[in-house]
């Protein structure tokens, strides 16, 4: 945990200039742990206590953090059905860090194939978080950092020219700026049902493959 701890410090130090593309994906990964410790602690299987993660923790990425998991919040709200036992959805098993990779970024291609938008970005860290809890809940802990690692890995070939345009990972808070309720469930459930779309997708895409 430790090294959790001090990866995540030199992610929120660099957020006083514009970030490489090294950064961004040191950032995206900090990013992916809070997340996925997030989603563990709530469903009573975490390893941290919750004062251990970013958004608690303050600054600049702990804001963003935190707007994630609010973000995320509200999308699992709106399809519950989607973001649980994504495993499953797949038909994958969790055993093999192979499949858990393959199936990952399988979704992440999809999502991503018709352009980036930030109800996508937290569509993709709601499946990371879903993803961890199976692994977790199947025995098999160790597949969370194989996550956290493919977030890391689609972000540095898909995602940081995008990030670069906005600024960095701290454009993602401006997506509560709008107090609208009206405006905010529309592009979260546009990014719901297109979630559900892909994960049919790729469950038909894996199982050609087999």
């Amino acid at each position: 945990m430790e090294m959790l701890r001090r990866s995540s410090v030199f992610a929120a130090e660099v957020f006083d200039r514009s970030p490489t593309d090294k950064e961004l994906v040191s950032q995206a990964k900090a990013l992916c742990r809070d997340y996925i410790h997030s989603r563990l602690n709530r469903a009573g299987i975490g390893w941290s206590k919750p004062e251990h993660g970013l958004a608690a923790s303050g600054g600049t990425l702990g804001e963003v953090s935190t707007v994630l998991l609010w973000l995320g919040d509200e999308l699992e709200y709106l399809r519950p059905n989607i973001y649980r036992n994504v495993a499953r959805q797949l038909n994958i098993t969790v055993a093999s860090e192979g499949v858990v990779s393959d199936a990952f970024l399988a979704v992440a291609a999809d999502i991503f194939s018709t352009g980036v938008t930030w109800g996508k970005v937290v569509s993709l860290y709601a499946v990371a978080g879903a993803l961890a809890v199976d692994c977790v809940r199947h025995g098999h802990p160790a597949m969370v950092h194989t996550i956290v690692d493919c977030m890391g890995e689609f972000v540095r070939k898909s995602l940081t020219s995008w990030l670069k345009r906005r600024g960095g990972w701290a454009d993602v808070t401006k997506c509560v700026v709008n107090t609208d309720s009206g405006f905010r469930s529309h592009w979260l459930v546009s990014a719901a049902f297109a979630l559900g779309h892909y994960l049919k997708a790729v469950v038909l895409h894996l199982l050609r493959e087999k």
